[in-house]
């Protein structure tokens, strides 16, 4: 089964940082693009950043400076570095990817399973 894992959500006071993983695992020939997305709650799900298999980054405005997304190829693995986490930053935090699923041998978008994400003011 194909799917991603994500890891490395918690607490933290305003200021400090966070680190988050998300592995793609299953019958994977290639993944494309990787990203992360934050939810709210009553907010919609928004693009934090996003990441090309050639290592083209994009982020939103709002954590510009302060984010940094990356990825290792050879383990299907995306990462967001999170440094001066500020309030406004606490949500649900889901890791997104487009692989090809060689069982289906087909593209899919696929989600996980979300973490959480809490900054203490």
């Amino acid at each position: 089964q194909v799917q991603l894992v994500e890891s490395g959500g918690g607490l933290v006071q305003a200021g400090e940082s966070l680190r988050l993983s998300c592995a793609a695992s299953g019958r994977i020939s290639r993944v494309n693009t990787m990203g992360w997305y934050r939810q709210a709650p009553g907010n919609q799900r928004d693009v934090v950043a996003t990441i090309t298999s050639g290592y083209d980054t994009n982020y939103a405005d709002s954590v510009k400076g302060r984010f940094t997304i990356s990825r290792d190829n050879a383990k299907n693995t995306v990462y967001l570095q999170m440094d001066n986490l500020k309030s406004e930053d606490t949500a649900v935090y889901y890791c997104n990817a487009n692989v090809f699923d060689v069982l289906s041998f087909k593209f899919r978008n696929l989600w996980g399973q979300g973490t959480q994400v809490t900054v203490s003011s």
